[in-house]
């Protein structure tokens, strides 16, 4: 089973941000990114977890927005992801923060 959710978050530095985000992460997840596209797994057993399956997270810039994918295993981890991205999203746009994130389901 997956669960899913999008948002589109209005900025006009939807690629900076995403590839801030994707060099913050690729530290220790796996990552892949371009300056317009990047994806995101978060294993199963991040942080102590016990999820079902790994979860991905993936970004695309837009010239006003950056659009969110968020695919997961059970609501509970992609409830988590979608804080964990706003936040950081949040440390990277500090100055225009914090953003809006429309999520929907998928």
């Amino acid at each position: 089973m997956t669960v899913s959710a999008t948002a589109n978050v209005p900025t006009a530095h939807a690629s900076k941000y995403l590839q801030q985000l994707c060099k913050h992460w690729q530290h220790n997840l796996a990552v892949e990114f371009t300056a317009d596209h990047g994806t995101v797994t978060f294993p199963r057993d991040a942080r102590g977890a016990d999820w079902p399956g790994d979860a991905l997270v993936t970004f695309d810039a837009g010239p006003d927005a950056l659009s969110v994918r968020i695919d997961a295993g059970v609501d509970e981890q992609l409830e988590g992801l979608k804080g964990a991205v706003a936040r950081h999203l949040d440390r990277f746009a500090f100055r225009e923060a914090p953003l809006a994130f429309d999520w929907q389901a998928a």
